[in-house]
């Protein structure tokens, strides 16, 4: 689609799970939204897709999130509604492991602290109530009923559909060569067809985070991950109606796993929590070994026994990391101008609609009512 003018009150680069949101929460607030990004509608080259994503409020990370999250919730629903589309599901989660780790005492941390409703099991309530895990000896797990997961790849077609419905201008396959401000207080965003300005610009590069944002001097990291689906013993039917988990180990090992939500062939997805490998988007290897699926099916089995099959599908995907692994939400801190969100960390999709609004309020009001002094990227900046 092209338009008469090169004008907008936004430009938007990147159109992923942030992007997309926030191209839409500006267009309803009616504002002339350019969407820009370099590859198709809810591609598989980045961080936002995979078929599924955990949603949760007993956020292990750090209690301060779970405002934000409860939030989310209100807009998850709320993007159901508008789109028509299943975009999430509460399937109920199981946090796993012993009661000292990480896993399971943030996660009661950020529970008591907001008052969230959840359960306390131990190993035997856990087999009993959920056959198919067996955690290790001494393990106990918190269950959030709350809990769930989204659907990436739904999210953001939902979103950039929703956003063109509302008036948003969305180009697809075009890559940003650079941008710069402008002699009147706006920007110019330039790209291999050509020039545009506007008086705000929101970037969500993703895992694109290092090349677009150089000049911020914020510490990212790309690292490499990669999802596995395993077809069960026994076949996928004890699977269909189970929660989402994360499990950790006695040495600090967590993964992660979802229910069998893709029919009886379609296997059960699971995923190591942050043991990638660094690349960059260019160089990622898209390729998974032997060994990294053997690794996998081990590590499940130790959890859920019947998750020792073999594994139907792979893929790989990047998190782009910030040094303490909370995100990078902020203006520009040289231009009232220019938006960032980035650095997610590889625990940022289900925030998606909230970041959408947050960014959208920064953009149009220079500031919002959200708690982001978390994100703040001087944080990161060493003088």
């Amino acid at each position: 689609m092209t338009s008469s003018t090169t004008h907008y009150d936004v430009i938007v680069i990147g159109l992923g799970g942030m992007g997309s949101a926030a191209a839409y929460h500006l267009a309803s607030r009616n504002q002339r939204v350019l969407g820009l990004e370099k590859f198709t509608p809810a591609h598989s080259l980045g961080s936002s897709h995979g078929g599924s994503r955990i949603i949760r409020q007993s956020y292990f990370e750090d209690p301060a999130y779970v405002p934000l999250l409860l939030r989310a919730y209100e807009l998850w629903e709320q993007l159901a509604r508008d789109s028509e589309r299943e975009v999430y599901r509460l399937t109920g989660g199981l946090f796993i492991g012993p009661p000292d780790c990480l896993t399971v005492a943030g996660s009661l941390r950020a529970s008591r602290q907001w008052d969230l409703p959840h359960e306390l099991l131990d190993g035997r309530d856990v087999a009993a109530r959920f056959p198919n895990f067996t955690p290790a000896a001494g393990d106990v797990a918190l269950y959030e009923d709350k809990a769930g997961f989204a659907r990436p790849e739904m999210t953001v077609q939902a979103h950039i559909d929703l956003a063109e419905l509302t008036g948003a201008e969305l180009h697809f396959g075009e890559p940003v060569l650079d941008w710069s401000e402008t002699a009147g207080g706006g920007v110019r965003v330039s790209t291999e067809r050509g020039s545009y300005t506007a008086g705000q610009l929101v970037i969500c590069p993703g895992a694109w985070a290092p090349q677009l944002l150089a000049e911020f001097g914020i510490p990212i990291t790309i690292e490499r991950q990669v999802l596995y689906w395993l077809d069960p013993v026994g076949g996928t039917a004890p699977f269909v109606d189970h929660p989402i988990f994360i499990d950790e180990n006695a040495r600090g090992e967590q993964i992660y796993g979802f229910p069998a939500i893709d029919g009886p062939r379609g296997g059960v997805k699971v995923a190591f929590f942050r043991k990638g490998t660094v690349c960059t988007p260019e160089t990622i290897d898209r390729t998974v070994s032997d060994q990294e699926i053997a690794e996998m099916r081990g590590r499940a089995a130790e959890l859920l026994p019947a998750l020792d099959g073999t594994c139907v599908h792979s893929a790989t995907c990047m998190y782009s990391n910030t040094p303490d692994e909370h995100f990078v939400i902020a203006r520009h801190p040289d231009s009232a101008n220019v938006t960032v969100a980035c650095g997610f960390s590889g625990h940022g999709f289900k925030f998606v609609p909230v970041v959408g609004e947050i960014l959208a309020d920064l953009a149009i009001d220079g500031a919002t009512g959200h708690p982001i002094s978390l994100f703040d990227p001087k944080r990161l900046v060493t003088t």
